[in-house]
């Protein structure tokens, strides 16, 4: 695809983040499997259950762009989810595995964090504030899952793992 506007780059933000937002539907599950923290296996569980619908929600904003979301692999989030299943075949204790895998979830958290925040940059400067606001409300998602691995690594697991 040929990038001539910023509507065009917007369109190829948009599809970078739904291949992300569905390679981390397929990620989400191994990582609860592989917390023994019963938070960290919930929060994961949680997330995933809100990637979903964030993933339809990126589908209400190609509807409303008249595009298919297909055509774009993310390699960010491709690379980011491979290392963390590296980190999930290394031989740790499992209170060290949970502190990497919240370490793993933040750092695609992120990059969506920043993905997002270009893109609902450029919806509101192209006059889509329809697409804006559904994308802020996926923004806010991320921010506070961010939030929450934050608190739950600093009270809890790296304790832990420290250990």
């Amino acid at each position: 695809m040929k990038l001539n506007t910023l509507e065009d780059l917007l369109v190829d933000a948009l599809k970078d983040l739904y291949s992300a937002e569905n390679q981390i539907t397929k990620a989400l599950p191994k990582m609860a499997k592989a917390a023994s923290s019963d938070e960290l296996r919930q929060g994961f569980e949680t997330h995933l259950k809100e990637t979903q619908e964030q993933v339809k929600r990126l589908e209400q904003v190609f509807e409303i762009l008249e595009a298919s979301p297909k055509g774009k692999k993310c390699k960010a989030a491709e690379g980011l989810i491979e290392e963390g299943k590296e980190l999930m075949q290394e031989d740790c204790e499992p209170e060290v595995l949970d502190a990497g895998l919240i370490a793993a979830a933040q750092k695609v958290e992120h990059y969506e964090i920043a993905s997002y925040g270009c893109a609902i940059t450029w919806a509101r400067q192209l006059g889509h504030q329809d697409i804006a606001e559904l994308l802020q409300q996926t923004l806010e998602e991320e921010k506070a899952t961010d939030r929450k691995l934050t608190e739950l690594a600093e009270s809890q697991i790296n304790e832990e793992a420290e250990a």
